[in-house]
């Protein structure tokens, strides 16, 4: 741990051709002057801020972000607050989980430091900020300590979201242009999807979009995690389509579809005389040789079965049934649940092992009722599908159903949404041209609005009556309700909690603690 001494502070600078080295205070050791960064180390904090001071940290061309040892901001400088999209006065005296609340205590560089004491040098992170802003950047981190205890920690932050954002439209282009050109010759890639296919803006959704496109830039096997509905499948497609195995075979199969007696020569292929009626058949796995193998509700796979399948995911080698030899198998595996894995692993439905060696990058799709900002997006682009389909122009929806949609809980997710837009359909007249409510099914018609909300989402029950009005304030009273409501229902468990209503567990322990719950 680098120990920094409270009374004096000093920045080293390297912009070529000129190294600049500002001084306040006392310095009681140097640092060597690198060429790697422009920023090369902050590595003392003033006891006695000054306006010298703030103004010497606000012209640097680095992003600068102090916190004190409870992880509240107590400086941020103006090119900190470009890259986070923030103004600062709406900064100072934020805790980090408010101001970015994607982040965890892992994903979190300053909470981590904070945490450890160890300094976190040349990070990548993407994280979404307070406005749903998505940000990318390279940061160091390093903590501030006075007589060996942590009272603080400090991130230099440069911004990459523009590299990275023009990498993934080089990336989409390319997918594009692949749909279009190799199309006739991927008859032996049963897919249909791309990146370029998949429709959302909110922060979680491209969040995990963002995850699975730089997966497809990689070999490791991918987990991807979400109720049914979510896209799973949507999301496996297009991980392989941007892949170097895109030429390749793509099998998907749903280890839940079949039954366990079954599935292990549905795997790995099976020899004449195995079993009563075996023929020599390849499985699975060699039938996607040199592509991708998406295995959907994993967790449902026979416990035995599992561990074969880890032994072939190990070694690249698979035995058919009643086989005295292996073969090589080269194959992407990407797997998918419907439930949390760690429930599963509590159930004992799956594998530690298996799991530990599938999630090498994983991806976690949020229900629908978490991507709300959406569900009007998803309903117009199902709206222009089942145009062609139907042979209508449908423009739109009424107030009343995107109001009824707004509230409504999706058990079904997007699945779910297409399914009652087509129904709407099959309901409307050839001359009408919008949705209205008696269009829909009867789960939307026949059910009072407060019961069509879940408990997890239902609006406050009241609206301030007088304008202006403080809308943090009011943001907060809110989140204060929900979130004991949510603890009295499932008696003070965190976890349970936390999963009811959407938001990792660190991040309500921190508002259970603001709250004083």
């Amino acid at each position: 741990m680098r120990e920094w001494e409270y009374n004096s502070f000093f920045v080293v600078i390297n912009n070529p051709p000129f190294h600049y080295v500002f001084i306040v205070r006392n310095i009681a050791k140097t640092v060597p002057i690198t060429s790697k960064k422009r920023v090369i180390v902050v590595s003392k904090l003033a006891a006695v801020w000054s306006e010298e001071l703030e103004w010497l940290l606000g012209i640097i061309n680095v992003g600068i972000h102090l916190v004190d040892k409870e992880g509240t901001t107590i400086f941020f400088n103006e090119t900190m607050a470009e890259i986070d999209g923030l103004d600062r006065k709406d900064v100072i005296g934020q805790n980090i989980f408010d101001l970015f609340p994607s982040l965890t205590n892992e994903s979190s560089t300053l909470s981590r430091v904070l945490r450890t004491g160890e300094e976190i040098v040349d990070k990548v992170q993407t994280y979404m900020n307070m406005k749903g802003k998505q940000i990318t950047s390279i940061n160091s981190t390093y903590p501030l300590c006075k007589e060996g205890d942590i009272i603080g920690a400090v991130e230099l932050a440069e911004d990459i979201t523009r590299i990275v954002q023009l990498n993934d439209q080089v990336l989409n282009l390319r997918q594009q242009l692949y749909k279009k050109t190799k199309e006739k010759k991927n008859a032996q890639n049963d897919t249909q999807y791309h990146f370029s296919d998949l429709i959302g803006e909110s922060s979680l959704f491209q969040q995990a979009l963002t995850r699975a496109k730089r997966a497809a830039r990689t070999q490791s096997s991918v987990l991807i995690c979400g109720p049914t509905g979510t896209g799973k499948e949507l999301i496996a497609q297009s991980i392989h389509n941007a892949s170097i195995r895109r030429d390749k075979p793509f099998i998907a199969q749903n280890c839940a579809a079949v039954p366990r007696e079954l599935m292990e020569g549905l795997l790995f292929g099976t020899t004449k005389g195995a079993f009563t009626g075996a023929i020599d058949r390849p499985g699975i796995f060699e039938q996607a040789d040199g592509g991708t193998l998406f295995l959907d509700e994993i967790n449902s796979l026979d416990i035995m079965l599992q561990a074969k399948l880890l032994r072939v995911l190990q070694d690249g080698r698979v035995r058919r049934v009643g086989g005295a030899s292996e073969q090589e198998v080269n194959v992407r595996i990407l797997a998918a649940m419907n439930i949390s894995p760690y429930e599963a692993l509590k159930q004992n439905i799956l594998r530690s092992d298996l799991f530990f060696r599938l999630n090498v990058v994983n991806i976690e799709l949020p229900p629908l009722i978490r991507r709300k900002e959406d569900i009007i997006l998803l309903t117009r682009h199902f709206i222009a599908k089942f145009n062609q389909t139907f042979a209508m122009k449908v423009t739109g929806i009424s107030e009343k159903v995107a109001q009824t949609f707004l509230t409504y809980a999706w058990p079904g997710n997007i699945r779910e949404l297409r399914h009652t837009i087509e129904a709407a359909f099959n309901m409307l007249e050839e001359n009408e041209e919008r949705i209205e409510l008696h269009h829909l099914p009867l789960q939307f018609t026949e059910l009072p609005m407060e019961s069509i909300a879940t408990s997890d989402t239902e609006a406050p029950k009241s609206a301030p009556s007088a304008y202006p009005m403080n809308l943090p304030g009011y943001i907060e009273s809110i989140e204060r309700v929900m979130i004991e409501e949510a603890l009295k229902h499932h008696e003070g468990n965190v976890s349970k909690t936390a999963e009811a209503l959407g938001v990792k567990r660190q991040a309500l322990q921190y508002k259970i603690k603001k709250f004083n719950l």
